[in-house]
């Protein structure tokens, strides 16, 4: 049956996220995984990436926050920090449970750039700032890919994302301490 709400109040579906697929770092990449945290929105909030160096690597933990910030402020620094931990150069993948993350940075950033820093609705891009570092750090490094997983599930069949786990507990931490 159609839907009686008015066109401008209609929702499309969301297109299905392609399946889940765990994540292996390639000979010579790190593995970056990130996360961000926020308790309230904005509200203090924390981040943190859990870096695994290339070929077996002791993993290294880097954690942060802030007193007044956002949860999607947060998971661009989470990637931010990560990469700034690693030599000029390197191979990286960087892991995250956040959508809007992966999106701005592999889909939307050249449209954002081609149009001045705006949205495809004519507004300005909400936090530029962190995703045009973003973008100086990427271009510091060899390679760059992504990785996205689902977050927040943890148990015996999710083992493979107990990064993705830690690194969420490690930004609530954060997060619970920049609110002091």
């Amino acid at each position: 049956m159609p839907s009686s709400a008015p066109p401008s109040r209609r929702r499309r579906p969301k297109a299905p996220r392609a399946p889940e697929t765990p994540v292996a770092a390639r000979p010579g990449e790190a593995l970056v995984w990130t996360d961000g945290a926020c308790s309230g929105n904005p509200g203090p909030g924390g981040w943190a990436a859990i870096v695994c160096g290339p070929d077996g690597a002791e993993p290294v933990e880097l954690s942060g926050g802030e007193a007044h910030t956002t949860n999607n402020r947060m998971e661009y620094t989470a990637a931010l920090e990560g990469l700034r931990s690693l030599a000029h150069g390197s191979t990286v993948c960087i892991v995250t449970d956040s959508t809007l993350l992966l999106d701005s940075m592999t889909k939307w950033v050249h449209g954002w750039k081609k149009k001045g820093w705006k949205t495809s609705s004519g507004d300005p891009v909400k936090n530029q700032d962190l995703v045009m570092a973003l973008e100086d750090e990427i271009a510091r490094h060899a390679e760059v890919r992504w990785h996205w997983v689902k977050g927040h599930e943890t148990g015996a069949e999710h083992a493979h994302k107990v990064l993705n786990d830690r690194a969420d507990r490690l930004a609530v931490a954060a997060a619970r301490a920049a609110a002091g």
